[in-house]
This record gives C-alpha cells, sequence and structure tokens, in this order.
C-alpha cells in the first residue's frame, strides 16, 4: 500500500492526470496481485453504473447552455442596477452574480470561467485591483458546489446512499452563509478604498435589467422546487433544467441550433472527466477495501479520540490537506467510504459530514499546489498564478470561519432538510 500511495502521488507531481494516476499503478497491483483484468473492468464500471450519477451530466449541461445563453451577463447587470450605488458595489455585485449562478451550475470551474471573463475586466475598469478583482471572483466561485444544484453532492449522495434531495436541502443554508461571509469581507476591503466608483440608483435600469432576468430566475424555482416538492427526482429535474435553459438561449438569440455541437462537446469533456476519476476511483476504493484499510483508519482515529469535536477536527485537516494536492472528485470517491462510517459511529449525521466535506474540498480549489480554480482564472486574467493565489487568500478566512460553523453547529445544516421533512 506505501508502494501503491507513493506512485500514486509521484505521477501527481508530474502532472499526470488524476484518473491516469490513480489508473496506473491500481491495475499494477491488480496484476500483481494476480487477480484478473475483467475484476478491474467490473470495478471501474461499477463505481459509475449509478442511475443518479447520471444527474451529473445533465446539470453539467446546464452550466454549459447557460454560460452560451449569456445568462450569467443578465444577472451581472441586474445586480449592478440594484447595488450599483453602494461603495464597493462590484465586489458584492461579483459574490450575488456567483450566488444567482450557482442555482444552476454546480461547478465552481464553471463559475470561474464562465463569469471572470465578465466580472474582472469590469471590476478593472472600475478603479478595483485586479488582485482584489480575482480574488472575490474565485472565492465566491466556491459557492457553486455547496449550493444546490451541487455536482459533489450527487456524487456524495451516490456514495453515502442518502437522499440527494435532502443534502441539496442541507446545503442551502452553508451557501448563503458563505456569501454572507465574503460580503462581510468586501464590506471591510471597501471602508479603507476611497478612489472606488459608484454609480446613481435609476429606477427605469432596475426596471429592464430585472424584465431580463426574470426567465433565468425560474430556472432553480423549476430544479429545486420540482426536487423538493416530490415532483423530479433529480436526474429528472436536471433534464428539465438543461431543456428550459436550452429553450432560454435560443429565446435570447445566444444560443443557435449550429452551438449544439460545441454545446454538447464541452459536457461531454467534462463528465468525461469527472467519470474517468470516478471509474478509476471506484478500482482504488476496492484495492483499499481488500486491504482492510478503512478497519485500520477507524481503529487509528478511535484509538486517537472518542471525542466528536476532535474527530471532526481530524476531518478538516484531513480533507483540506487532500483537496490541495488531489481532485475533489476523487477525494470523495476515496475517503467517503472510509470515513462516513466512522463519522456515524461518532454520532454525526450524514447530510452534516456530506457538506463538511464539500466546503473543506472546494476551499482544496483555492489553494495550491492543485487549486484548480487558481488554474482556470489565470488565462483569463492574464495573472500568473502565484498572484492569483495572492489575492484569493483574504478570502480564505471567512470561508474557514462558514466550515468551523457549518462542523461545529449541525443545526445550520440539519435545519432545512428537517424543516422540509427530507
Amino acid at each position: 500500500m506505501l508502494l501503491l500511495a507513493a506512485a500514486i502521488l509521484a505521477l501527481l507531481a508530474l502532472r499526470v492526470p488524476v484518473a491516469f494516476a490513480l489508473l496506473g499503478p491500481c491495475l499494477t497491483y491488480v496484476a500483481v496481485e494476480g487477480q484478473s483484468i475483467g475484476l478491474s473492468i467490473r470495478e471501474v464500471t461499477g463505481a459509475i453504473d449509478s442511475f443518479p450519477l447520471l444527474a451529473v451530466p445533465l446539470f453539467i449541461l446546464v452550466g454549459v447552455v447557460a454560460n452560451h445563453a449569456g445568462i450569467a451577463d443578465r444577472l451581472f447587470d441586474f445586480a449592478l442596477a440594484l447595488v450599483g450605488r453602494i461603495k464597493g458595489s462590484l465586489g458584492y455585485v461579483n459574490i450575488g452574480v456567483s450566488l444567482g449562478f450557482s442555482w444552476m451550475s454546480g461547478s465552481a470551474l464553471a463559475d470561474a470561467a464562465g463569469l471572470g471573463k465578465v466580472e474582472v475586466p469590469a471590476m478593472v475598469r472600475k478603479g478595483y485591483s485586479k488582485r482584489f478583482s480575482v480574488g472575490v471572483t474565485a472565492a465566491s466561485s466556491l459557492i457553486g458546489p455547496v449550493m444546490p444544484p451541487s455536482i459533489p453532492a450527487v456524487i456524495y449522495a451516490s456514495l453515502a446512499a442518502v437522499s440527494t434531495g435532502a443534502l441539496f436541502a442541507a446545503s442551502v443554508v452553508p451557501a448563503f452563509l458563505m456569501a454572507s461571509a465574503l460580503a462581510i469581507t468586501v464590506f471591510l476591503w471597501a471602508r479603507r478604498q476611497s478612489s472606488l466608483e459608484s454609480q446613481p440608483f435609476d429606477w427605469g435600469r432596475l426596471r429592464s435589467t430585472f424584465v431580463r432576468v426574470i426567465g433565468p430566475l425560474f430556472t432553480p424555482v423549476i430544479i429545486l422546487g420540482g426536487i423538493l416538492g416530490g415532483v423530479f427526482t433529480p436526474t429528472e429535474a436536471a433534464a428539465v433544467g438543461a431543456a428550459y435553459v436550452l429553450v432560454l438561449g435560443l429565446l435570447y438569440r445566444k444560443v443557435r441550433p449550429r452551438d449544439l455541437g460545441t454545446i454538447l462537446r464541452d459536457t461531454a469533456a467534462t463528465t468525461a472527466s469527472i467519470t474517468l476519476i470516478l471509474g478509476a476511483s471506484g478500482l482504488l476504493a476496492w484495492i483499499l477495501a481488500r486491504e482492510q484499510v478503512p478497519a485500520a483508519v477507524a481503529e487509528f482515529m478511535l484509538g486517537v479520540t472518542d471525542n466528536q469535536v476532535v474527530f471532526l477536527l481530524m476531518v478538516n485537516v484531513l480533507l483540506i490537506f487532500l483537496g490541495a494536492v488531489l481532485e475533489g472528485t476523487s477525494v470523495l470517491v476515496i475517503t467517503v467510504p472510509i470515513l462516513l462510517p466512522i463519522a456515524v459511529e461518532f454520532g454525526v449525521d450524514p447530510l452534516h459530514f456530506g457538506v463538511i466535506a464539500i466546503i473543506n474540498l472546494m476551499i482544496g480549489l483555492l489553494t495550491p499546489p492543485i487549486g484548480a480554480v487558481l488554474y482556470v482564472l489565470s488565462p483569463v486574467t492574464g495573472l500568473p498564478v502565484h498572484e492569483v493565489f495572492r489575492g484569493t487568500a483574504p478570502f480564505l478566512i471567512p470561508l474557514f470561519a462558514v466550515l468551523l460553523l457549518v462542523t461545529f453547529v449541525p443545526s445550520v445544516v440539519t435545519f432545512l432538510p428537517g424543516l422540509l421533512g427530507l
């Protein structure tokens, strides 16, 4: 197992794609142990042979179509018209647009790539530093994978055998807390700036921009309303949401029939990368179970502490570290089968544990050396990755504060599912 771990880490250090960095050493293990290649195929395909996971490509499709349909621009214009007169308004607009866009896209990378092209140049033109602009854009993009519909939530629900709808409901309050914490950070920063531009409030502009976002605002009503109201399964809601956003794009004339090939290709490419990681992680999970690693980890943790608070702190440290060096999807697949049974033994609700895990791994998207959001925003803004991280670093403080609140106040997570009877 030490050789297997060393091989995976070495391949990751050499920038080998995560799926192949996992799959190569795992296949070598299977061959050395004299197992059949058929077993490898069965474990890889079994990891992705799940109806709930069908929601993943459909939610990705929603996000891709929303980007092509120019919905981010409409949300940006409306938010600016609403709060443009407030000092530091574009910082709040940035967070608000990410919050609005998160109801359609469960991916931080889609948020960062799509909104970064709009928000960062607009902020720089209005006198905001490029470092601050890219920092708030990167941090606010993390709201997307927490606020439903969330791709990591779909994957966790499949792994943990919990209700996707219940996990979606459990994620709503933490996502709003993240947005609020980032807004407070912007407020504290803006107080020290004397040269920020604002614009006078205009009722006419607010009305016209609101009319332009009425259509997109119905997207979360359809997706989440359908799921929480029992009308759709998450997979069906994703399909209906994708069809609705596509119709909006056609009506807005931002999406043309000839664009469908590009949209489907982008969706397929993103889906394929996630599916490869899930399949490879499924084989690794089988190896870990065969070598009784989950039992060994459980025995170690129970030997170290019998205190729930200490256990959750250990989990946070572990997941933040793994999120910084591995892709979030693979970390979920590897760690959930190991850590969730231990968490349940410590009295942690599976929904609570899921939200903790997702927020931890999303913070990893802003943390070197992997920090996928940093690498997405670097070419968009023209800043080197280390400068993107320097802009992002101050926003890690409020994100960690929300993580600690969610970790040690379970009712923040369990309140809404209990209220809805999920």
